[in-house]
């Protein structure tokens, strides 16, 4: 059974990687069955949060003001996962966060998981949930939901909990798998599309709830189109 490893959790402004950013960042890493070192941090993602994710999270707009952007976590964050199998509820979640944001810093992300949602799925078929709050009740694991660090941990228990129940005889269903997420560098706004996007802003007088300086090229072509065919040039 592996026990050494670290457990993952991200939260983000939403659930598409492609479009969404990474809010919070937790990891725990467990040698030996026991937690020897955490990682927590806020990331600033360059707009504003939805309501929902404020009431789903707790997390404000005020508490990522002042954070770091991804770039700036991510060499503390690969370091302190380092070579480690990455064990997380719905893990392919959180690895396609990290992943394209380590691409998008022209690096490497290839990594092996363990998945406590797809264990649950195939040892706890009867439940009515597999939630990772509802199996953290199930199994009376302390946990306060949705923030990253509390998650990762939760994770790492319940990991711990199923393989002690369900590993003998079923050795190959805990072995970590390839995670699989494939994904293009973004590149950044360009310079001719941030001086059309602050002129259509400031003719216009439009208000945002993103930081223009933060978009990617795709991002900002799509805003700028989006504001041409509404008001016009």
């Amino acid at each position: 059974m592996i026990d050494s490893y670290v457990a993952l959790d991200v939260e983000t402004t939403g659930l598409n990687p492609k479009q969404d950013k990474i809010i919070e960042i937790g990891m725990i890493r467990v040698r030996s069955g026991e937690i020897t070192a955490k990682m927590e941090t806020f990331i600033n993602p360059g707009r504003k949060l939805e309501e929902h994710i404020v009431k789903l999270t707790g997390i404000r707009d005020e508490h990522l003001a002042d954070a770091p952007d991804i770039a700036d976590v991510l060499p503390d964050a690969l370091r302190f996962i380092g070579d480690d199998i990455l064990v997380g509820h719905g893990i392919l979640f959180d690895y396609s966060f990290v992943k394209r944001a380590v691409v998008n810093q022209r690096l490497v992300f290839e990594k092996k998981g363990i998945d406590t949602l797809k264990l649950a799925k195939l040892f706890l078929p009867e439940l009515k949930s597999r939630s990772l709050l509802f199996l953290c009740k199930y199994y009376g694991i302390a946990h306060n939901a949705h923030r990253a660090l509390a998650d990762a941990e939760a994770a790492a228990k319940l990991y711990q909990k199923l393989a002690a129940i369900f590993y003998q005889g079923n050795e190959t269903a805990f072995e970590p798998n390839r995670l699989m997420y494939q994904v293009k560098r973004e590149t950044p706004i360009t310079i001719p599309q941030k001086e059309q996007l602050y002129k259509l802003l400031d003719r216009h007088k439009l208000t945002v709830d993103y930081q223009v300086e933060k978009l990617t090229r795709n991002e900002a072509s799509r805003i700028i189109g989006r504001l041409l065919a509404e008001y016009g040039r």
